[in-house]
């Protein structure tokens, strides 16, 4: 399979509150917009993409229609700490705080207003025996 774009779609009872929590705190932009789904794309990298679609909505299967559980999104972000500060000037729900940690990531945790986990990371060289776990050419500096 050669895929040509991924991006993940978030089920929810309110595109539009969902709509506009990425487009306020995670500069978004709207490529599609529709009261039902909607397609978002970063101002910043136009690689990096979201959906939003409305949970009951007839194209998903009747078994699989509902909200999203289990799920983190993870944006890797040159200035963390800067983000940081923004989400909690913002007033961001801090579910963890900025940690360093020895995996080799610099992050912390929020949500959205569905519960979406959001993992905002920086990656950092890692210790001890993590650095044994990356391959060499994934070895974050």
């Amino acid at each position: 399979m050669k895929c040509t774009q991924y991006y993940p779609v978030i089920q929810t009872n309110d595109v539009a509150a969902t709509k506009a929590f990425y487009v306020d705190h995670f500069r978004f932009n709207v490529s599609f917009d529709a009261d039902w789904y909607c397609h978002l794309q970063s101002s910043e990298d136009p690689s990096v993409n979201i959906a939003i679609l409305q949970c009951d909505h007839d194209t998903i299967p009747e078994q699989a229609r509902g909200r999203v559980g289990g799920l983190i999104l993870n944006f890797e972000v040159e200035d963390v700490d800067a983000e940081f500060e923004r989400a909690q000037a913002t007033g961001l729900p801090i579910l963890k705080p900025l940690t360093d940690e020895a995996f080799g990531q610099r992050h912390y945790i929020t949500r959205d207003p569905n519960g979406v986990l959001i993992d905002v990371i920086k990656p950092i060289p890692p210790v001890g025996a993590y650095v044994d776990q990356y391959a060499a050419e994934a070895l974050p500096a």
